[in-house]
């Protein structure tokens, strides 16, 4: 059996604030992999302005120096839009045993209840809820429920169990997003500690953002 942390989004460019979380949360769960999911066509947002295969090469560069972070492009290759339930189905038939942990933003978690065939999805993977430290969670209705009934306050009792467990995580959140990063390539300006290196020169390469 293998813990196997799931980061979808769409990376248009991934950046540090991806990757500092991503880290905390592999280390905080002794993950022995953690998968980026780059979506192809998500179904809560505008398309990507980077197309599938820079927003992929961009990816590759950022975690090639992390054995235990991998990329996944099945979404990419999806024509249909591009459902974390989906996603997750496919991964449970090929990895039947091993544990899979989700991992949401606290933004993205508020809303889950709205997600395609989010009860079921409960049944494939964990939910790990990375936050802000210090932050406070205001939660009612559906969400508040989801909480009182599935959450656990450690990891050994995430692990326990195949999947259906909720637990939350403070992790470094760094105030940087993809859109900020864009607007700054378009415009010429400096992407240095934004992006790594690579990813950088990858954006001022190919002028994928104008």
């Amino acid at each position: 059996m293998r813990k196997i942390g799931i980061f979808g989004g769409s990376f248009d460019p991934v950046h540090f604030g991806h990757l500092r979380p991503a880290l905390e949360i592999l280390e905080a769960l002794s993950l022995d992999q953690l998968r980026f999911i780059p979506s192809g066509l998500p179904p809560h947002r505008a398309a990507p302005v980077a197309s599938a295969e820079q927003r992929l090469a961009m990816l590759r560069a950022a975690v090639a120096d992390e054995q235990r972070f991998q990329v996944d492009e099945r979404e990419l290759r999806r024509k249909a839009l591009s459902y974390s339930f989906d996603t997750l189905a496919e991964l449970r038939r090929e990895l039947p045993q091993d544990r899979l942990v989700l991992a949401l933003g606290l933004d993205a978690f508020l809303g889950f209840t709205t997600w395609h065939r989010w009860k079921e999805l409960l049944e494939l993977a964990h939910l790990v809820v990375a936050h802000r430290p210090g932050t406070s969670l205001d939660t009612h209705g559906e969400i508040a429920m989801l909480v009182q009934e599935r959450e656990v306050d450690d990891v050994d009792a995430l692990m326990a169990e195949r999947a259906g467990r909720l637990m939350f995580l403070p992790v470094t959140q760094l105030e940087i997003s993809s859109s900020g990063i864009r607007e700054a390539a378009a415009r010429g300006g400096e992407l240095r500690y934004l992006v790594p290196d690579p990813v950088r020169k990858l954006i001022q390469d190919s002028h994928c953002y104008g």
